[in-house]
């Protein structure tokens, strides 16, 4: 330590400053940072500024202020709201503000946060109940979020990092075999909004993709190029997302949005019986004033109740079962299968591949194996489902 460097200002304080690394913007531009001690007492600021310049030595950088857990948090959604998804975000003020704040303490200092303080947030989780999975998700929000304080400058490291992540144990879903899957688009034939269930299971497409089908995307295929999503909006009125999320109104606080990746970008051959079922389903709808397949009383069907009208329907035709609307999916995935679809179509029909998306799809080879391999699962269901084209 430099003595000729501890200053003494008008008021009687003595200030020392310690030159830290630099930080950076996201957009590459070099922050100057110092850490500044200050006091009356000439001698302690001499003892904490000779601690200070060995902990730089010993760690390579200091912290630079004394946030709280809480208010880091509150600070880092506020910033991310309008940077990530609307679901990515969703997620992250759920697991932030139900458990990660509170399990590392609100008023906790940031840079007071340990290994053990970290291991501590899982125990509480784990305790409550919830999955290794979700423990797995809070560890890496915590770690995506603390790595932005890191490079912030208002921590020296990412205390995650002292942790092995969570394993993730072995998930048994409750997924309808096909038997069960036939017994299913059985029953829905007798239901009004049956075409609905049917086409989920038939496409293996996810909640937002069916209920926000628009009659103009349906013909010889399904073009699940979009899916309906509720968004939160700002005080425009405008949804709170990236300046590169496509969306397009619908009503009230529902948007047709893209799907995450390209990969969900797909076109789906419509073949029989689901191409029966849904010509049935057009011919006797009510037109509606946002051109969608599926509505509830001429209006958008919201998330959530279709989400509810599944559980009520499942109670019904499987009492006791838990499968959950999204795991139609595993249902197509399997029926798929079953009928000797190659792998790599499964993918494309269901939008499990990670490639990025090509253009190859539309090519009329890859078009005629597609439709052959949809073929292929119909063929495995339709001498049972014949009832649900009247």
């Amino acid at each position: 330590m430099r003595d000729d460097a501890l200053k003494k200002d008008g008021r009687g304080y003595y200030t020392y400053v310690i030159e830290l690394p630099p930080a950076w913007t996201p957009e590459g531009k070099r922050l100057r940072r110092r850490k500044v001690i200050r006091g009356k007492d000439r001698a302690a600021v001499r003892r904490k500024a000779v601690k200070a310049e060995n902990e730089l030595l010993e760690r390579g950088d200091l912290t630079t202020d004394s946030l709280r857990t809480g208010q880091w948090f509150d600070m880092w959604l506020t910033r991310v709201e309008g940077e990530v998804r609307p679901t990515t975000y969703n997620g992250y003020k759920s697991v932030v503000k139900n458990h990660i704040v509170p399990g590392l303490g609100p008023t906790t200092l940031l840079d007071k946060i340990t290994g053990d303080t970290i291991r501590r947030v899982y125990a509480k989780m784990a305790a409550a109940g919830k999955s290794s999975t979700y423990l797995l998700n809070a560890h890496r929000v915590m770690s995506t979020s603390f790595e932005d304080a890191v490079r912030e400058g208002r921590l020296y490291r990412n205390p995650v990092k002292l942790v092995k992540a969570p394993r993730a144990a072995v998930l048994t879903l409750d997924v309808l075999s096909t038997e069960e899957s036939i017994q299913l688009l059985e029953h829905v034939s007798t239901l009004d909004d049956g075409a609905r269930w049917a086409t989920g299971l038939l496409t293996g497409a996810r909640r937002g993709e069916v209920i926000g089908l628009e009659l103009e995307r349906v013909g010889s295929v399904l073009d699940l190029s979009w899916q309906l999503q509720r968004l939160r909006r700002a005080k425009n009125g405008k949804p709170i997302a990236p300046a590169d999320y496509e969306y397009r109104h619908i009503k009230g606080g529902l948007y047709w949005t893209r799907p995450k990746s390209n990969a969900g970008w797909r076109i789906v051959p419509l073949v029989d019986p689901l191409r029966s079922i849904l010509e049935r389903h057009i011919a006797r709808m009510e037109p509606n004033e946002h051109g969608l397949l599926f509505t509830e009383n001429g209006r958008p069907r919201d998330p959530d109740r279709d989400t509810k009208a599944w559980n009520e329907l499942l109670a019904t035709v499987f009492p006791g079962r838990n499968v959950r609307l999204h795991d139609l999916r595993h249902a197509a995935v399997d029926l798929l299968y079953e009928a000797g679809v190659p792998e790599d179509l499964i993918q494309e029909i269901v939008g499990h591949s990670t490639r990025a998306m090509s253009r190859a799809y539309k090519s009329k080879g890859n078009h005629d194996r597609l439709t052959a391999a949809m073929k292929q699962m119909a063929a495995l269901v339709a001498p049972q489902a014949q009832t649900l084209n009247g």
